[in-house]
């Protein structure tokens, strides 16, 4: 069974997320420039944790958030950044969430670096910044309804689930994940430590990002309209 976060069915942003879909778009214009460049672009600007303890390559703190290693990864991350990002634009007005966001995905990646200091494994993707978001939106909107597709094998359908279970449930997966792995020989995959790290910080700093007065009322709630 797979849960896709599409919307948020209880309010609409009052202003147009320009931030949210211009974080998107570059997602995409650098993945296409990986395709064109090849493995060498993305050993260069990926971030490599050995890097970052011995102090080489810092920018790739920045620049691995905005690559990826393959379609279903870009895509999975840009729909769930989309179901929240929005939102939380408008609860923290354009430069305070972009501050915010750029920091969630450097703080999800020290905190990679921090339990893994001597791997020499690349890290690249928006999951970690996306993360912080989901951890904000918790901690801002923890009742609101989220539009989701449900999959069961061949079977969709729409649902509607609070965002504090559906995150809560998703943060949950991620710790049971860093038990599954831990004590392994890691040789890929998901960043689990890094989505924790994440959301950690998106849900401790959440209020302090926000504008005055925007999170009570950012938004129209739907069952009023």
């Amino acid at each position: 069974m797979a849960v896709v976060p599409l919307t948020d069915a209880s309010r609409r942003p009052t202003n147009f997320p320009v931030v949210t879909l211009s974080i998107i778009v570059l997602n995409f214009i650098v993945f296409i420039v990986e395709l064109i460049y090849g493995q060498p672009f993305v050993d260069r600007w990926s971030m490599v944790p050995a890097n970052i303890s011995s102090g080489q390559h810092l920018e790739t703190l920045l620049t691995a958030m905005f690559m990826h290693g393959s379609w279903s990864h870009i895509i999975g991350n840009m729909v769930f950044f989309w179901a929240f990002g929005p939102e939380i634009e408008d609860a923290m007005g354009w430069w305070r969430y972009l501050i915010f966001y750029l920091l969630g995905g450097i703080i999800a990646g020290l905190t990679q670096v921090a339990f893994d200091p001597h791997s020499t494994i690349p890290n690249l993707g928006a999951s970690g910044a996306i993360a912080a978001v989901m951890g904000a939106f918790l901690v801002t909107y923890p009742r609101d309804q989220i539009r989701s597709l449900l999959v069961i094998f061949v079977f969709v359908r729409v649902a509607y689930i609070t965002s504090a279970l559906l995150i809560g449930v998703w943060f949950l997966l991620q710790l049971i994940s860093i038990g599954t792995v831990a004590g392994t020989q890691q040789t890929g995959g998901v960043a689990y430590l890094a989505h924790v790290g994440g959301f950690i910080f998106g849900a401790v700093m959440a209020r302090l990002f926000e504008a005055p007065g925007q999170a009570s009322s950012a938004g129209a709630d739907l069952s009023d309209s």
